[in-house]
């Protein structure tokens, strides 16, 4: 059994931890169990799509997709956050369309006190 969970610890690319209270070693072992489910449900689902069952390349490929918050201070010290998403290169569109993953073209802000402007 120790060496099934050090295999699967490789594959999700963690490093050894040494805790030193039960409760840690049970939360550690939740999480990383919850990560190999992942990995290998992302798997199924790289398989189903015709890329094989090997996700670590289709995860090298999306991270090339970025994710940024815009956070504009004003003067009333009211925050406005704008997140924005990369547009996918051709490849990575195709691929994210066989996986039927699609990145929001934009994310819904709900504003309060600010007066639209016409």
């Amino acid at each position: 059994m120790k060496d099934y969970f050090r295999i699967h610890k490789q594959d999700l690319d963690l490093r050894p931890v040494f805790h030193q209270r039960e409760d840690r070693v049970q939360a550690h072992i939740l999480v990383c169990f919850l990560a190999y489910v992942l990995w290998k449900c992302f798997g199924q689902t790289c398989k189903r799509a015709g890329l094989g069952d090997e996700p670590r390349r289709v995860i090298e490929e999306i991270k090339n997709l970025m994710l940024i918050d815009v956070v504009l201070h004003t003067r009333a010290n009211i925050d406005i956050r704008l997140r924005c998403v990369t547009r996918p290169e051709p490849l990575l569109a195709v691929l994210l369309q066989k996986l039927e993953l699609w990145p929001p073209e934009r994310l819904e802000m709900k504003l309060k006190n600010v007066v639209p402007t016409s």
